[in-house]
This record gives C-alpha cells, structure tokens and sequence, in this order.
C-alpha cells in the first residue's frame, strides 16, 4: 500500500495559496491596466461597472447559500457579516448601493444597472458558476474559494489611484466603494484564510482548497475576458449592452 502523502507544513500552504494568486488574479489582466491607466473609453468603463456589477450582487446571494449549509453558529456568525457588507442593514447601504452610485458617477442610470438586463453571457455564465459551486461543493472548497480577497487590497488602491488620476467621475463618492473594502476586507481575509489553513489538514483537503482558489481566479479572469472581446475588441453579442442604452438623460445628451 501505498503511504499517505503527507500535507504541507502550514507555512508552506499558505505559501502555495498566496502564489496563485500572484501568478492568476486578476490584477493581471490587461483590462486591469487598461482601465488603471486611463485609457478606457467611456464606454468602455459603463460596460465594467454594469457587468461587475452582476458578480457584486452575487456576493450575498453565495454567501446565503454558504451559509444555508453551515451546522457550526460559530461559522455562521463570522460568515454573516459578508452579507451586511454587501446588502447593508438598511435600504441605501452597503457595498451594492455604493456600487451604484458609481453606476450614477460614470453616466448610467442605476435604476437599469440594478436590472442586470445587459449582462454579458459570459458575466452571467462564470458569475452563476462561482454561486453553484459554493452551494455544492465543500465547505472547504467553499471558504477557499473566498480567498482571493488576500489580493484585493493592491487592486482596489491601484483602482483608486489610477481613477482618481484619469477619469473626470472619479471622487470620492464614486470611489466609495472601494474605500469602504479596504477597511471590511482585512477582517474577512483573515478569518477566512485561518480557517481554510485549519481545515485543510491532509494533503488531499490542501489540494482541493487550492483547486478551489484557482477556480475562483478563473470566474474572474473570465469575465474580463468577455468584457474585452465584446468592448475593447468590439465583438458585442446579442443580448449584451450597448452603448447608448440605460443612461442617464445628462449622460445622453
């Protein structure tokens, strides 16, 4: 018989899971610096915020359904905090309602944004895809999956940065909410990676978390992939958003 491979030392796996995403997040991708560096068209930047858009309103539904599957209140407790986050406590707050108003900042009515009418297929495919897969698959992979959050904080200073630098819409209302992740952030990485490097306590549960983290940098290296053939390249499918529609009366004349 073959023995049992052993795990990683912790150290070592939180090494392994910190590489992937140097090597595969989406920090990386040419949209990404593109965007940054203020050569987007207007266009260009309204077909972002209303596909990102469908994976921001996303985040509390995946997490619902995370939560549906937890036994342990402990988990369940932590875990709630990311909806908050994200639908807010009342009408008006958290990090949806923040995104809209830079829907409203960059000339789009955020009435039409919040429909997702528009999405790219591809948007929708992989976003759907992430739900599905924190709903069915294990907790672990589940928790690990999140963990792309480890990389969010260079993008999100990066975005504020280069917006501020570049683009006229760009202040702090628009930016807020990627200010505001900057301070949520940290709290959930932290809780999230400790308990992924708890669980994972054999070789095989190290290598499904770590398949998880890549799938995860796969849904959103995927969405920009569609956002650039059917914006930058000018391949809009049928169905998607074109420029012109659900904008706001200022933004149109």
């Amino acid at each position: 018989m073959t023995p049992a491979r052993p795990p990683q030392s912790r150290e070592d796996f939180e090494a392994r899971l910190r590489a992937i995403g140097a090597e595969r997040y989406h920090d990386r991708h040419p949209f990404h610096a593109r965007l940054h560096g203020g050569d987007c068209t207007p266009d260009e930047v309204r077909a972002w915020v209303i596909n990102r858009y469908y994976y921001q309103s996303r985040i509390p539904m995946k997490d619902a359904a995370f939560m549906s599957r937890v036994d342990d209140p402990a988990l369940r407790r932590a875990w709630r905090k990311r909806m908050e986050d994200h639908d807010g406590s009342e009408a008006g707050e958290g990090g949806i309602a923040r995104w809209l108003k830079l829907a409203r900042a960059v000339g789009l009515d955020p009435d039409y944004v919040a429909t997702s009418d528009g999405v790219l297929a591809g948007t929708r495919f992989a976003v759907d895809g992430y739900v599905r897969f924190v709903r069915e698959m294990s907790l672990l992979e589940a928790v690990a999956s999140s963990l792309t959050e480890l990389f969010a904080p260079k993008i999100h200073a990066d975005r504020i940065e280069g917006l501020l630098k570049h683009y006229a819409f760009a202040d702090d209302a628009a930016l807020s909410y990627f200010r505001k992740r900057l301070t949520e952030a940290p709290d959930d990485v932290a809780f999230g990676l400790a308990w992924v490097l708890d669980h994972a306590d054999t070789a095989e549960r190290q290598d499904a978390a770590a398949a998880a983290l890549t799938f995860k940098t796969d849904v959103l290296w995927t969405q920009l992939d569609a956002l650039w053939g059917a914006y930058v390249e000018g391949r809009i499918p049928p169905g998607a958003w074109r420029p012109g529609e659900g904008l706001l009366d200022r933004a149109a004349a």
